[in-house]
């Protein structure tokens, strides 16, 4: 195997096809996207990718983990720093902007992957769910606490992902520099805030 990372990048050649495939899955789609294409834009042999990645689903998977791994460690180091969970609710909220406007391609590969039935629909979904039932643990443990109203916990988990698709669309939208914190502060006033227990 290739010594794929050092100090916990990725080597040169291996970051150029990730960074291109990105790129090309994002505007032309994955079954659009050929490793020809791939080899030809990067300005590699076809075997040096092979020596890589040893298929277009697996350059695929590969993206897709990075992106979820990106937005999971993201979230478990802001929501550490908070007891509040209403606060951690905000701090995922906004990661989620940031990650969308910061890596808008690996977002937009995602979730046009999201619905189908093959291998690769079958890995997003996966990866989605999974981060979905991390923020439905955090809204679960804030309604004990009782700082957030009681509701159906998978739903409101999966309207805050939500505003992932939401953020993406806003920005394609608005086709240019995008306010994150204006955007953060709609946010709020329109779905965090409906989530406080104004019993408390």
């Amino acid at each position: 195997m290739p010594n794929e990372r050092v100090n916990g990048k990725l080597n040169k050649t291996k970051r150029k096809i990730f960074e291109t495939s990105m790129k090309l899955f994002a505007e032309k789609g994955y079954d659009a996207t050929s490793i020809e294409e791939i080899t030809a834009t990067v300005g590699v042999a076809k075997g040096t990718l092979y020596y890589h990645f040893s298929s277009k689903e697996e350059i695929f998977n590969f993206l897709i983990e990075e992106g979820i791994k990106l937005l999971q460690n993201s979230v478990d180091i802001k929501t550490s720093k908070h007891n509040n969970y209403i606060d951690k609710i905000k701090a995922i909220v906004l990661i989620q902007i940031k990650i969308v406007v910061k890596y808008e391609n690996i977002i937009t590969i995602l979730l046009s992957q999201f619905w189908g039935t093959k291998e690769r629909n079958k890995k997003c979904q996966e990866l989605v769910y999974q981060y979905i039932g991390k923020i439905e643990k955090i809204v679960q443990e804030g309604i004990e606490k009782g700082e957030i109203k009681k509701g159906d916990t998978r739903a409101i988990a999966s309207e805050i992902y939500g505003l992932i698709c939401s953020t993406l669309v806003y920005q394609k939208r608005e086709n240019k520099d995008m306010n994150i914190m204006q955007l953060y502060r709609e946010y709020e006033n329109t779905v965090i805030n409906g989530l406080r227990n104004k019993a408390v």
